[in-house]
């Protein structure tokens, strides 16, 4: 038994893997993985920019691709390949879990993330394409996204939301799964279980904004010094803390128990971006500290290297309350308003998938007349 074995095990806690490369699906890192603990895959335009512009691995299905397929096209086959041979190396833990876990998820184009129909659309198509039963279609928590979420989760199907960054957005995900189970049921639907979601809580980059917002502050002498400086690596955690208690508050009481009558999942809230950005904070500063029943925590391969070697398995999510309220009190006494760090934090999180994206189809059109002397179509 793992580390990774007894955070799922001990305290109720899926580990994920925030990384998926055809390499590791080919040589067995992913299987190795898996068989250490690892109950889950996400992945997202950048890390298949990183794989499929860092290997040659996917040269000989590209090369097959070209000349009959537009490059974007093309990169879908790509992806969804990936995809579904991931999911059916996690199609046990997904039986074994009777459904509950096992997933591996593949996000809709970047430039859909303020197109509630395109998204809508996209995520429909992704659903039809991919194979197994264990895929989360990924949709951001934008304004326009939420309303694609509900309609993905009326439809009887599942999603990673993901981009969430203020307990207000948090908020409204919740509602869009809870009513549109709600309208699964109220079409026809008597078995919810084959529902599945989670809400992707990003982390560490609400301390790097906040951070560099309380050091703005320092800088300018406005307010306490050391109590600006004691509030730096907190905001994450607190902010993430208080997302758990309202999980636990939405999806309990009559509302809730009418759904689970018909066999309805919680959406569970994942962890994300749990990698520490700054060195001068702990390794794990976002997995130890973020412990619970009923929750996720995707990490990137090093992080996941970092908890086996020596993470902490205790249930912390729920931890000192007091405090967690204090933070959040004290970030909004000295101005920080984590609703403009959450809008700046989605809108460059947006923009950052999408130059991924947008550099990754400039390569492949590269890639593609190299390969081919007469080029590969353009779209």
């Amino acid at each position: 038994m793992t580390r990774l074995d007894d955070l799922y095990r001990l305290q109720g806690q899926s580990p994920w893997l925030d990384n998926l490369r055809r390499d590791w699906l080919e040589d067995g890192t992913l299987a190795d993985l898996i068989g250490r603990g690892i109950r889950g895959v996400t992945s997202n335009p950048t890390i298949f920019a990183k794989a499929i512009e860092g290997q040659d691995t996917y040269d000989a299905q590209f090369s097959s691709l070209i000349g009959h397929s537009t490059v974007e096209d093309a990169y879908w086959e790509l992806v969804i390949a990936d995809i579904d041979r991931a999911s059916e190396l996690l199609a046990p833990v997904h039986a074994a879990s009777e459904g509950a876990d096992g997933f591996v998820s593949v996000e809709v184009a970047p430039s859909l993330a303020h197109d509630t129909t395109g998204t809508i659309t996209a995520a429909r198509g992704l659903h039809e394409r991919v194979a197994g039963p264990n895929v989360l279609v990924k949709i951001p928590a934008t304004t326009e996204g939420v309303p694609a979420i509900r309609q993905m989760i009326t439809e009887g199907r599942s999603i990673n939301v993901t981009l969430i960054f203020s307990l207000d957005r948090y908020r409204d995900v919740i509602e869009a799964y809870l009513s549109g189970l709600e309208a699964y049921a109220a079409g026809g639907a008597t078995d919810l279980s084959g529902v599945a979601s989670v809400a992707s809580f990003f982390v560490s980059r609400v301390d790097t904004e906040v951070d560099r917002r309380l050091d703005t502050l320092i800088e300018r002498g406005a307010g306490d010094r050391d109590a600006l400086a004691a509030l730096k690596g907190q905001a994450a955690v607190a902010q993430a803390r208080s997302a758990y208690e309202l999980f636990t508050k939405q999806f309990s009481g009559p509302r809730w128990d009418r759904l689970t009558a018909l066999g309805a999942r919680v959406q569970r809230p994942l962890w994300a971006s749990t990698s520490t950005k700054n060195p001068a904070y702990s390794d794990l500063a976002y997995v130890d500290t973020l412990i619970g029943p009923d929750t996720v925590n995707t990490m990137p391969d090093a992080t996941v290297d970092a908890f086996l070697d020596h993470g902490t398995v205790a249930r912390t999510v729920d931890a000192d309350p007091d405090h967690t309220h204090a933070v959040l009190a004290g970030l909004a006494d000295a101005g920080v308003d984590l609703g403009d760090v959450a809008n700046t934090l989605e809108a460059e999180g947006v923009a950052s998938f999408a130059a991924s994206f947008d550099e990754l189809m400039q390569t492949l059109a590269t890639k593609a007349e190299a390969l081919s002397p007469g080029g590969a179509p353009r779209g």
